[in-house]
C-alpha cells in the first residue's frame, strides 16, 4: 500500500500522497476514507473524484502555515465543491456555541472542538469536559434559538451576516 510514497521525511505529509494514492487506498480497504487537511474546493473536488468518503477541513492547528486562512474561511468553497456527494467535517479554533452554529449554517455536518475539552479535562477531570459540552451546547441552542431555528436541518448561510 504504501509503494512509491516517501515516509521517511515528513509521514503521511509527504508530496507523494497524489489523488493516485487515494485511489490505490480505496482499492485495498473496504473501510471509509476521510482525507484531512483540505482547505480548498479545488483539492475537495479532486479527493471526492478520487473515491473520498468525506471531506475534513482542517489546517492541522495551524502548526503547518501559521498565516494561511482559518478553516471556518475555507469552509463554503469546501461545500459548494463538494456538493452533498459525502459529508464535510471541520475543525480548528471552534471555542464557543457560536462557532460551532456558523460552521454548521455554513454547511459542515459536523464540527470537531478540541482544545475546549482539554481545558475542561485539565481543570476538572471529565465532569469539566461534561460541562464543557453542555455550554457549547446552550450557547448553540441559544444562537439557533436568536435565528428562529428549531433544528439544525434549518439551518442555511442564509442566517449569517456577510461582511466585506
Amino acid at each position: 500500500m504504501f509503494d512509491g510514497i516517501d515516509m521517511q521525511a515528513t509521514g503521511l505529509t509527504s508530496p507523494s500522497l497524489t489523488p493516485n494514492y487515494l485511489k490505490r487506498l480505496k482499492d485495498v480497504t473496504t473501510m471509509k476514507v476521510v482525507v484531512k487537511g483540505i482547505e480548498t474546493g479545488e483539492d475537495a473536488a479532486i479527493c471526492v473524484e478520487h473515491g473520498a468518503d468525506g471531506i475534513y477541513v482542517s489546517n492541522h492547528g495551524g502548526r503547518s502555515h501559521a498565516s494561511g486562512r482559518g478553516t471556518i474561511d475555507c469552509l463554503a468553497e469546501v461545500v459548494k465543491a463538494v456538493n452533498g456527494r459525502v459529508p464535510v467535517v471541520i475543525d480548528g479554533g471552534f471555542r464557543r456555541g457560536s462557532d460551532v452554529f456558523k460552521a454548521l449554517a455554513i454547511g459542515a455536518n459536523a464540527v470537531f472542538v478540541g482544545r475546549p475539552y482539554l481545558w475542561g479535562a485539565a481543570a476538572f477531570g471529565q465532569p469539566g469536559v461534561e460541562r464543557v459540552i453542555d455550554i457549547l451546547r446552550r450557547e448553540l441552542n441559544l444562537m439557533m434559538g436568536q435565528c428562529g431555528i428549531r433544528t439544525l436541518k434549518e439551518m442555511t448561510p442564509g442566517v449569517l451576516v456577510k461582511s466585506s
